[in-house]
Formats: structure tokens, C-alpha cells, sequence
């Protein structure tokens, strides 16, 4: 299992095109074969899941009734952008222009890891979210979130 971690900025072309950061793509497992899927994040950003990781995605996503309005609104929702794409020869990702549109991504993308998946960011929305998050709130969402005691887990 992949465990991307860190964040990597690089310039966007004017193709859309961005380089997959190389300590990236030793973290991915051969399974994924250089393969994504990419899709809207939640957050103004774009997730970026190697093949093998999509793959359990896509079993959760099964899990879901689509006879219920909620289950056909969020895997609606979820999977309306996504599209499969792999790394070419430059080991560069295109990005689809409606997903740079959805983020704010223009000139340059910052990629992060975020464990299983990697998230893309502009550096503006990035620190938009930053800024909005005091290290109060982080300390006790962290807190929370680590110690498995999170009734309201967003």
C-alpha cells in the first residue's frame, strides 16, 4: 500500500500538463502502472488516486444504494468528474481544464500526500484553507481524530 506524504510544488504548462513529483512516483505501488483516476475534491482541490488505490474506492462506491436519493446524489456527485489518465513519457499528468477551472489552478499546482491518495491545490485556495484554520482547531480536531474518539468526523 502506497503512503504519499509531502508537498511538491510545480508549474502547470499551457496544455494543462503539470510533472508528477518523482518522490511521488516512488511511493506508487507497481499495481497502479503509472494509471489514475482524477476527480473534484471535496475542498477546492482536485484528488488524484493511483489505480490500485481507485480500485477500493470504487468497492466502497458499490457498497452504496443507489435506491436511495442519497446514495445517487453523493456517488453522483463524487464521480461526475472523474476521469482516468496516466503519466507520459516526461512523467507529467494532464490536468482536465473544468478540474484546474474547479480549483483555481492556474500557473502552478502543489501536490500533497495524503496517505493513499495525493490531493492538487492552487496555491491561493491553499492558503485560504490554511489561514482559515487556527492551530487551536487543528490541535483539537487532531486530537480527535487520532485518538478514534471522533463523533462528528467531517
Amino acid at each position: 500500500m502506497p503512503s504519499f506524504k509531502g508537498e511538491f510544488e510545480h508549474s502547470v504548462d499551457s496544455k494543462g500538463r503539470v510533472a508528477f513529483p518523482a518522490k511521488l512516483r516512488k511511493a506508487l505501488s507497481p499495481q497502479a502502472n503509472e494509471q489514475f483516476t482524477i476527480l473534484q475534491g471535496i475542498e477546492p482541490c482536485i484528488y488524484l488516486y493511483p489505480n490500485d488505490e481507485w480500485e477500493k474506492v470504487e468497492e466502497k462506491l458499490a457498497q452504496i444504494s443507489s435506491f436511495s436519493k442519497r446514495g445517487r446524489t453523493v456517488k453522483r456527485n463524487f464521480l461526475r468528474s472523474a476521469e482516468d489518465l496516466s503519466l507520459d513519457k516526461q512523467n507529467r499528468i494532464p490536468i482536465p481544464s473544468h478540474l484546474k477551472d474547479y480549483a483555481g489552478i492556474d500557473g502552478t499546482a502543489i501536490f500533497i500526500g495524503n496517505g493513499e491518495m495525493i490531493e492538487i491545490w492552487s496555491p491561493e485556495k491553499l492558503e485560504e484553507i490554511d489561514s482559515n484554520l487556527s492551530m487551536d482547531a487543528y490541535e483539537e480536531m487532531f486530537e480527535q481524530v487520532m485518538s478514534g474518539n471522533n463523533p462528528e468526523e467531517d
